[in-house]
């Protein structure tokens, strides 16, 4: 974005995609899906985080917020590059079923085994040594979560509530742990070298078609997860390694109670002390698989809320000023110097005649109520926020509420709605009648049949630098594909495309509509 250029993109996550294999992977439905986006003129692909997802299926709650979620390994891929065989890949689609719109994560996990029978045939193959040293370059964290979930699979259960000498990580405990496991920890490692060998072709693909990926960074890491069991000294924790203190919303209009989400907080403290070090490794991690960064939860980083942990519900809570400033200072810098050191490898010397680019690859999701210290903080680091169409129709309908076109500036992405709202079509159908007053007063006389279009049309229209519309709207569809209600722990991530549902009369329309707004890729 900081070209300055128009332009678009598709929301839809890489599980939504269609396939034979459980769920959406980095195979050839994600390069199809490639080709249709060139097709539509769109030059982004928005994603939900790549992380292993772990309760509920939540791309928001993951195993570890640097590794990528061996379930988006593509078997078809694994079969090109003799790793799988043929009946093997067919068994797992023979266990997967028919695409019936919906995902089959415990399918999807059944391609450890096949990554499990991919490490018998390594040493026949020339990937043997690329695999050495993708676990040579990447052990600083490889290590650590591969016997993580390792120790999963053996213990089951929160990692609290292993073994007290896994638990506080007493080295003889765990150096016994990884030769009992070394046959699995084995296969989680393999299983991430698969990944993103994968994730890279998929990313080359797309760049080699004008397409870039934008990707999803969540402020909080799940409590059951690596990073919280190898760093418990970055987390507020007490000495049996629970959380003393949680995350959530205070109270509001919406809930009496606010919202306990549970995951534990950061010793900002003690982040200061190590310079933040495990926030660069992870924003360069989170840039290794996408180009650019939105930031969930951004107002979390000027202020957070704490939620005293024996607490049960989100009252009793406190904000709490957090280094926003100094930690995007830092990332900033050591960001530019990871650019200069790129620019001097490739050429041979460093060229200062124009200063680098500063401006963070990150997108803020300043959604919610947001205070002026939230929006100095995107400001002052030129950061884009977001606007959401569906948001602009709840008030008085005088022309001035921020999420209506005409009040957004340049530097917005624009959304028709995000995987946290209805469909548009389902939203639409679920207004009173006084709203769809407001909706029709603004956008004409629309109806259940053309909502979705006319919403995307009107974002695609606006002075904002980027438009996105989640695939849902593209195809009109209602409230049954949403794909997540905040708050609910079930039925949630599991939508996805059929074979053949996202056609080339749709990447048509959508290209004209992308093409007259200026935004053709």
């Amino acid at each position: 974005m900081s070209n300055g250029a128009r332009s678009a993109g598709i929301l839809v996550h890489v599980t939504s995609l269609p396939g034979a294999y459980g769920i959406g992977d980095l195979g050839p439905a994600a390069r199809a899906f490639v080709d249709w986006l060139r097709a539509a003129r769109q030059r982004w692909w928005q994603v939900l985080p790549l992380g292993p997802a772990g309760a509920g299926d939540s791309p928001y709650q993951c195993y570890s917020a640097v590794a990528g979620d061996p379930r988006l390994i593509s078997p078809d891929d694994l079969l090109r590059d003799g790793l799988a065989t043929r009946a093997e890949v067919k068994e797992l689609a023979r266990r997967d079923g028919a695409n019936n719109g919906k995902a089959n994560f415990a399918a999807a996990a059944l391609k450890l085994e096949l990554v499990a029978r991919a490490a018998e045939r390594m040493e026949k193959t020339k990937l043997r040594r690329a695999f050495e040293a993708f676990r040579e370059q990447n052990a600083e964290w490889l290590d650590d979560y591969a016997l993580f979930m390792a120790l999963r699979e053996r213990s089951r259960g929160a990692w609290q509530d292993w073994p007290a000498d896994i638990v506080t990580r007493k080295p003889r405990a765990l150096e016994a742990a990884r030769r009992e496991l070394a046959e699995r920890v084995a296969v989680h490692q393999l299983a991430q070298f698969l990944f993103f060998r994968q994730l890279d072709a998929l990313r080359a693909y797309a760049r080699d078609r004008g397409v870039r990926l934008i990707g999803d960074l969540p402020i909080y890491v799940s409590p059951d997860s690596a990073d919280v069991w190898a760093r418990p000294e970055l987390f507020l924790l007490d000495r049996t390694r629970r959380p003393t203190a949680v995350a959530g919303v205070p109270p509001d209009y919406f809930s009496e109670t606010g919202q306990r989400w549970g995951n534990p907080l950061y010793d900002w403290a003690a982040m200061r002390r190590d310079r933040f070090a495990w926030w660069i490794d992870r924003v360069r991690a989170t840039l290794r698989q996408v180009d650019l960064v939105r930031v969930d939860h951004f107002r979390g980083f000027a202020g957070y809320y704490r939620i005293p942990a024996h607490l049960p519900t989100a009252v009793g809570g406190r904000w709490v000023k957090a280094p926003g400033p100094e930690l995007f200072q830092t990332l900033q810098r050591e960001l530019t110097r990871s650019r200069l050191r790129r620019q001097k490898g490739s050429s041979g010397q460093t060229s200062m005649s124009a200063p680098p680019k500063s401006m963070l690859p990150f997108i803020a999701e300043d959604l919610g109520v947001i205070t002026p210290d939230v929006e100095k903080l995107r400001d002052d680091f030129g950061l884009p926020g977001m606007r959401v169409l569906q948001f602009a129709f709840g008030g008085p309908g005088d022309g001035r509420d921020p999420f209506l076109p005409h009040n957004y500036v340049v530097n917005t992405v624009a959304y028709t709605g995000t995987h946290d709202n209805d469909t548009t079509a389902g939203w639409w159908r679920s207004l009173d009648a006084p709203a769809k007053r407001r909706v029709r007063a603004y956008l004409g006389d629309v109806t259940d049949d053309d909502v979705a279009w006319t919403m995307t049309r009107a974002v695609w229209h606006s002075v904002a630098r980027l438009a996105v519309a989640p695939v849902q709207d593209v195809l009109g569809l209602g409230a049954a594909a949403r794909m997540n209600l905040p708050g609910t722990g079930e039925g949630n991530w599991s939508w996805r495309l059929r074979d053949g549902q996202l056609t080339r009369k749709h990447a048509e329309g959508l290209g004209a509509m992308t093409e007259a707004a200026g935004r053709g890729a």
